[in-house]
């Protein structure tokens, strides 16, 4: 599995607005500024991830996004599907009936697929917040969180 550039943003701006201490919405601009990224990439991007539901858009001159659900309660296996991204590592291949060994390299295979989906639909935005501020902590108060 690879993330492309699709995920790390879409991971990026959800845990900018996990850290925000209100629920308040937060512009496009404003997380693109704070992220350092394109603010119209950005923009598709939240609009994916507003139609899974896992954001919320307020419309509006104080308006902009916010979470629509607890952290607690966002995988990062959710947010890698809501914008496209193949949580299954492999494409789908059918081993050789007469080689033994191509049906076992398929089993392997096919067992840690499902154990990658497991694991990326076992950590939540939340634990991934506990890291960002637990990395904040360790740097100290001067720094400004940036994924």
């Amino acid at each position: 599995m690879k993330l492309t550039t699709r995920g790390h943003y879409s991971v990026k701006a959800l845990l900018d607005l996990a850290l925000q201490p209100s629920r308040r919405p937060v512009s496009v601009q404003t997380i693109a500024q704070r992220q350092g990224l394109p603010p119209p990439y950005l923009e598709k991007l939240l609009i994916d991830l507003r139609r899974a539901g896992i954001v919320e858009s307020v419309r509006g001159s104080q308006g902009g996004y916010r979470l629509a659900k607890a952290p607690a309660h966002i995988s990062l296996g959710q947010i890698l599907e809501a914008v496209g991204e193949q949580v299954t590592p492999l494409p789908r291949h059918q081993p050789q009936a007469d080689q033994a060994e191509d049906w076992v390299t398929f089993a392997v295979w096919n067992r840690l697929s499902q154990k990658l989906k497991e694991a990326l639909y076992s950590i939540s935005l939340e634990d991934l917040y506990f890291d960002a501020r637990s990395w904040q902590a360790a740097q100290g108060d001067d720094v400004s969180f940036v994924v």
